[in-house]
């Protein structure tokens, strides 16, 4: 199970459009959540960051081809073509379907429009000729139509498949003799039933399917990504009303058709029809209303008051206060964009068509006594609360510790976007302030990457104000150490019978889980943390974001954890442990195992004795890895650094014997692929 993909990126660099990229992202997140992390992507990004080991599925929107040659050329393309031969899939629409073509032959003899050329990719080994109809206009939906496409059956036998539908189409091409390359891995699974402009050959092509090596690529000229919900029929465009309705009355059959292209590159899909979720309120407490007053005492001078209301206006998200009382729809609706609010009115708050969340109102209640499970079913605060003072012996509401305030949302953006991002407010939480969700939306991870994180998961940001007094004796590198620390100590003191579990720390911040011992045919017991076993699962990661300000670090630790839930890899759960996992318990273990951790931190540093605490749960003492970044050097792992956390790796020469030289390697410069023992140097 190690290892799962679990990115599908979309290409947003030079030549897509911005609506092609959002409908792209849109139709995916709603086919593929919880199992996959869809995000945008932008080109340098493919040429420089190794993406290709996380991602599932690359996909090239609609727009200009020409924009994509001049950005992926060469290395790019190379990348992209080795990443599907080795097993990877990619998805092409319109613009995307033609540059994953041999050759482009678009409106040859028209000097205004003509796009002739070979391409790189050539996933398709023949030409992309277009435009397959009339009408055309670049950034414009002017030439747009519905057109009815025919589905073939015989070469999508996965899911529900419909015969015949209408997809949106602006501007593509036909596949040229498509049903002559049979021989190079090339299956048609659509034809246009319409007159094309264009010779097409021996079949009207519309979308075909490509092996490649390993992998695979769907090329599709019309836009099947494209939920009517997310078009407008009032624009002002002569029959476009028309078209839109047209493709309401087939979005159900174009759903159908999209499953079964990706199940066709072996993704797996919803089987049910999902929706993007929409923003739920969140609630701020504390263990006592004394300190939910305190709090917000210290956020006076960042509110301001307008129309009656008061709001906290970040820098990239702003928070309108409620008291329990103002609840009302009327009032979530007035926080969507226009052209979510008539979804509000239908109950719906805008889960099915666009929405920009940054730009949403985040609506807070602030509660005096600690929410109700009415309040919130699906995170019981009086539990959270009562196994804080329980692991922390008993609270004094005036001491301070981590989660003493909790912010909790049932769908957030990111816990960490909402904490880092706004600095105004940041900067006015005290230590231990915890943001927490059961779904995010847009979690966050190390690099390109996002957490996905479903229900189930245990996610929860944490705000720490570390002294740059302290530098020297305590560096801020250390928090992630710390709280990855907090994590394995957490779960493995969970409860009584719960110190076995088999969880270790991969370098700098992966949470894994693995057996831990296995039966040989000697009858003897094997260590089954051996790399070349890949028995590990990701279940768990970390992401540290500080900001220097003045006298002091302002840290925000995120965390990510699959407690409960099946997808999209395993959980804790899964481990079988002697009573199942809640994320409030689990939650409040944590946070008081890492105040502990912390505070000892901050009196001696990462110590001798946090050190092999450390290294009693980690994954690589005595490693053998291959140094990337220094010429293929072979070296075994020696540790970290007590001073600056810095990995250690000891140079092997001859019959493995040491040669005397060290490398330190940063965890912001280097990333460690455990499974082929490479460390690598990112980009």
């Amino acid at each position: 199970m190690a290892g799962k993909r679990m990115n599908v990126l979309v290409y947003s660099g030079s030549g897509c459009t911005v609506d092609a990229v959002r409908h792209c992202v849109f139709s995916l997140r709603r086919l593929l959540s919880p199992n996959y992390a869809v995000m945008s992507i932008e080109g340098k990004a493919v040429i420089n960051e190794p993406w290709s080991s996380t991602c599932a599925l690359l996909v090239m929107p609609g727009g200009a081809d020409l924009g994509y040659c001049r950005t992926l050329n060469g290395e790019g393309n190379r990348r992209i073509s080795q990443f599907v031969e080795r097993g990877g899939s990619y998805i092409g629409f319109c613009a995307g379907a033609y540059y994953g073509s041999a050759r482009c032959e678009f409106e040859v003899g028209n000097k205004n429009l003509e796009v002739i050329g070979n391409r790189e990719l050539a996933f398709f080994p023949g030409i992309c000729r277009g435009l397959a109809f009339p009408g055309f206009v670049y950034n414009s939906e002017a030439g747009a139509k519905a057109v009815e496409i025919k589905v073939s059956k015989s070469t999508l036998t996965k899911g529900s498949v419909p015969q015949l539908f209408r997809s949106y189409y602006n501007g593509g091409g036909v596949f040229v003799d498509a049903s002559s390359y049979r021989d190079k891995g090339v299956e048609v699974i659509a034809e246009y039933t319409e007159p094309l402009r264009v010779d097409a050959g021996n079949v009207g092509a519309s979308a075909v399917y490509c092996k490649v090596g390993e992998g695979g690529a769907v090329l599709s000229n019309t836009h099947i990504e494209f939920a009517a919900v997310n078009l407008d029929p009032q624009a002002k465009i002569p029959g476009y009303d028309k078209l839109v309705q047209a493709l309401i009355e087939d979005d159900g059959k174009r759903t159908d058709f999209f499953k079964a292209c990706v199940l066709k590159l072996g993704l797996d899909v919803n089987q049910e029809s999902s929706t993007v979720p929409s923003l739920s309120r969140l609630h701020l407490s504390s263990v006592s209303s004394a300190n939910t007053s305190k709090l917000m005492d210290g956020l006076k001078e960042i509110i301001s008051t307008e129309d009656g209301n008061e709001y906290i206006k970040g820098e990239n998200d702003t928070f309108m206060l409620e008291k329990p009382s103002t609840w009302s729809l009327a009032g979530m609706a007035d926080a969507l964009p226009e052209g979510a609010r008539k979804d509000a009115d239908d109950g719906e708050t805008g889960g099915n068509r666009f929405l920009d969340y940054d730009k949403m109102v985040k609506q807070v209640v602030i509660h005096d006594e600690v929410p109700t499970n009415k309040e919130t079913p699906y995170f019981n605060h009086d539990a959270f609360y009562a196994n804080l003072a329980h692991y922390n012996g008993g609270i004094d509401p005036s001491d301070e510790y981590f989660g003493k305030h909790i912010l909790y949302g049932e769908v957030v953006t990111s816990t960490n976007t909402m904490l880092e991002k706004n600095t105004n407010l940041l900067r006015r939480l005290p230590t231990g302030f915890t943001a927490t969700a059961t779904s995010q939306i847009a979690g966050r991870g190390r690099g390109s990457n996002v957490w996905v994180s479903p229900a189930g998961s245990l996610m929860f940001s944490l705000v720490i104000r570390h002294p740059v007094a302290l530098t020297a004796q305590a560096p801020v590198i250390f928090l992630q150490y710390l709280a990855a620390l907090a994590i394995v100590q957490g779960i493995k003191t969970y409860d009584v019978g719960f110190k076995n579990l088999p969880i270790k720390l991969k370098w700098p911040n992966d949470i894994c889980e693995c057996p831990v011992l296995v039966e040989t045919s000697s009858n003897l017991k094997q260590d089954a943390l051996d790399p070349s076993s890949k028995a590990y699962v990701k279940v768990g990661g970390i992401l540290v974001n500080s900001h220097y300000n003045s006298s002091e670090f302002l840290s925000v630790i995120g965390v990510g954890l699959n407690t409960t839930n099946a997808a999209p890899t395993t959980s804790l759960n899964a481990l079988q442990p002697p009573a199942p996992f809640t994320v409030e318990k689990l939650l409040a273990r944590i946070l008081t195992t890492f105040s502990t951790l912390y505070n000892g931190f901050l009196q001696t540093g990462f110590n001798r004795g946090l050190e092999e605490l450390y290294y009693s749960h980690w994954l690589h003492s005595d490693q053998i890895v291959t140094l990337e970044a220094e010429g293929g050097a072979r070296a075994r792992i020696k540790g970290i650094t007590n001073d600056w956390g810095l990995l250690v790796a000891e140079e092997l020469g001859w019959e493995d014997r040491p040669t005397g030289k060290k490398w330190q390697l940063q965890s912001d410069s280097n990333s460690f692929d455990f499974f082929k023992g490479l460390v690598k140097r990112k980009a």
